[in-house]
């Protein structure tokens, strides 16, 4: 499997260095993006393959079910560098229809890790239980997921990493998407955060 995945990669490679010489050379001389990305672990959602960015143009991070947990020092950690040292204008949270994550919340299950991780989508599925009652179960997932999205949106814009910034004048702004497996789209759940403020509009 190892000789498969270095056969894989030499070849990508060589086929970047044909298509542009000089992309490796500038790929190493700056991290300078503009994106900061919190998805899914999820193998399908690759954050710069999804966005149709090059590497070098955004800064991810990734967990299981993109949950944003304020005591989340991985994240934290992350999301001050992304802000405070690499300057990133947009931050984005992303989620995706048919979630793994999501839809185990949904469970009458609480054993594991991994349950744990995601009890705060569990108590998000409990606050909005009318909303996703007449729901199919799919459905109920995709919905979820969205509101799992505008959730930590909102999180994100309470830590003290982004009040700062924002205290400062910093031109940083949040925004909340939702990635479509089906129809393999990004779209966006309008719930923009810049400053203080928060957009919330009626998501897809």
């Amino acid at each position: 499997m190892l000789s498969d995945l270095f056969a894989r990669n030499r070849a990508w490679s060589a086929g970047m260095t044909a298509a542009d010489p000089d992309y490796f050379r500038r790929l190493s001389d700056l991290q300078a993006p503009e994106f900061f990305w919190i998805g899914c672990s999820d193998s399908r959602v690759p954050a710069n393959v999804v966005a149709g960015l090059d590497p070098g143009e955004v800064f991810v991070h990734r967990n299981v079910a993109n949950v944003v947990h304020s005591s989340d020092m991985n994240l934290l950690s992350a999301l001050e560098y992304a802000v405070e040292a690499l300057g990133v204008r947009h931050i984005i949270v992303c989620g995706h229809h048919g979630c793994g994550g999501v839809r185990a919340s949904l469970a009458d299950r609480t054993e594991g890790l991994a349950n744990h991780w995601i009890e705060p989508i569990r108590r998000l599925a409990h606050r909005n239980a009318r909303q996703l009652l007449d729901l199919d179960e799919a459905a109920q997932v995709d919905r979820l997921a969205e509101l799992n999205v505008m959730e930590g949106v909102t999180r994100v814009a309470e830590t003290p990493i982004l009040r700062a910034a924002w205290r400062r004048g910093a031109p940083v702004a949040i925004h909340g998407l939702i990635y479509s497996l089906e129809g393999d789209l990004l779209s966006d759940l309008g719930c923009s955060c810049a400053g203080h403020h928060i957009q919330t509009e009626t998501a897809p």
